[in-house]
């Protein structure tokens, strides 16, 4: 059965496997005591340290070994915070940061005196240096950027935002959970944070490594362990295995990213062909190698994600028709891009062409199905045809059906016409704009009404 969502945790790599076990008869005793077992503990720490510092780019005393990548974040962005507390409370962050970074970004907004501003990003999901040199202030202590995006793999320019901070005196924290296995991050950043789980390492090891020279203040009770920026006794074993696997893939990543971009490049290729109503969605070259993401029209996401699953494929949705969730994915709406029936495909390492195209086979059908259960809308009427306006009440009614009760109404209006979508749901507020750029019909925009917003669409075909 293909896994294909190690964007969410890869599975454990042999070589985190094989230093597991190796380390769990040696590397049980407290690295800080001067005991012989104490001694080789710290010996495997070092050394460990001291691997997962070079795939970073960054000194070993720079870098400290967390609980999760998720935990790293958050010290991170509250450590730096507080450092630059002087500098002021502003704290400037991507529209398509991963979760663990916007949460960060509301405890400081809430906790007094803090304020966030958002960058926003294109269709792509790329932000620009330029958009960040125009939010920075004297007050902003801290800038976030993820290396890539974890929902669409694109790419994101840490170079030249980081360029961009230092000339403005801010530092950078890079969020490089997702493309730490392929490369390390570029740039003069000054903060960086990763997850041994993305890479193929085991769960609750993770990574913070704050430059030479960053003010930073860890918060919490002081801890002499790791820096005294995760406080607590370290799984020794598990970040050996971390490290070891780190260096692992790393040492495969060139070939290996190239061999699965083909891959990739052949689901963005034939998924536009094989599926109607389909968009993918991200960068088409500056992604992740591994990692395509797209949105299909008339599609409920949960009910398309169990019939893959039933099928033998296991992949991933940032579609807000999931039982996760009734609001759309903020990447995806940060994009402005269809988020309904929303699939992301990212594959492991040694991901064989015959899988692939295996895969590619089924999800034309899975497809159908799921919207044979929904009810397509028919064919659209002539152009001169149909009334001036028509209002849908789809009130009540959950993603994807508004759109599909939309897609229905606009044959019954001549072109010039106008269709009233009322709609109480979320995530009609994205799904209805990102249809008309799809379809090519004028979006009139929203109003806001009881009980629910109407959205007006104008038939221009």
């Amino acid at each position: 059965m293909p896994y294909f969502d190690v964007a969410s945790a890869a599975p454990l790599h042999p070589v985190a496997r094989q230093a597991l076990q190796a380390s769990l008869d040696e590397g049980w005793a407290d690295p800080a005591r001067l005991y012989r077992e104490g001694r080789r503990a710290r010996l495997l720490l070092d050394a460990a340290r001291e691997a997962a510092a070079d795939a970073v780019g960054c000194r070993p005393d720079e870098l400290a070994f967390t609980p999760s990548g998720t935990h790293a974040v958050h010290s991170g962005v509250a450590g730096a915070l507080a450092g630059r507390r002087r500098a002021g409370g502003h704290l400037v962050v991507s529209a398509v940061e991963h979760s663990s970074v916007m949460h960060a970004a509301e405890v400081h907004a809430a906790g007094g005196g803090g304020e966030v501003t958002e960058v926003p990003v294109d269709r792509t999901g790329a932000v620009s240096a330029a958009g960040y040199a125009e939010l920075l202030r004297p007050d902003t202590a801290l800038a976030c950027l993820q290396s890539a995006n974890h929902e669409v793999g694109t790419v994101q320019p840490v170079a030249e935002v980081a360029e961009v901070c230092a000339a403005a005196g801010v530092p950078l924290l890079v969020d490089a959970a997702q493309s730490l296995p392929w490369g390390p991050v570029e740039g003069g950043w000054s903060l960086l944070a990763a997850s041994a789980h993305k890479w193929g390492g085991p769960a609750g090891v993770g990574l913070l490594a704050v430059r030479k020279g960053v003010r930073f203040a860890p918060q919490g009770p002081a801890d002499e362990r790791e820096f005294g920026r995760s406080p607590g006794f370290p799984n020794l074993p598990a970040v050996v295995a971390a490290a070891a696997s780190l260096r692992a893939v790393r040492a495969e990543a060139e070939a290996e990213g190239a061999r699965l971009r083909v891959l990739v490049d052949r689901i963005r290729r034939r998924v536009a062909r094989l599926v109607p109503d389909v968009e993918v969605v991200g960068a088409a070259d500056l992604r992740l190698p591994h990692l395509v993401t797209f949105s299909c029209l008339y599609v409920d996401g949960e009910a398309l994600l169990h019939e893959l699953d039933r099928a033998g494929f296991s992949v991933s949705s940032g579609s807000s028709c999931t039982s996760s969730t009734l609001t759309p994915s903020h990447v995806l709406k940060a994009m402005g891009v269809l988020s309904e029936g929303n699939v992301r495909v990212s594959l492991p390492v040694g991901t064989t062409a015959e899988e692939v195209n295996a895969f590619l086979e089924v999800l034309p059908r899975a497809v159908a199905s799921v919207r044979s259960e929904l009810g397509l809308p028919g064919a659209p009427a002539a152009p001169d045809a149909g009334a001036g306006e028509v209002t849908v009440d789809a009130l009540g009614l959950r993603c994807p059906q508004p759109v599909i009760e939309l897609a229905k109404a606009m044959g019954r209006v001549a072109v010039g016409g106008v269709v009233t979508v009322l709609s109480d749901d979320e995530v009609a507020r994205l799904d209805i704009p990102a249809w008309c750029a799809m379809r090519g019909h004028d979006y009139l925009g929203e109003t806001a009404t009881a009980p629910g917003p109407s959205y007006r669409v104008r038939r221009t075909h």
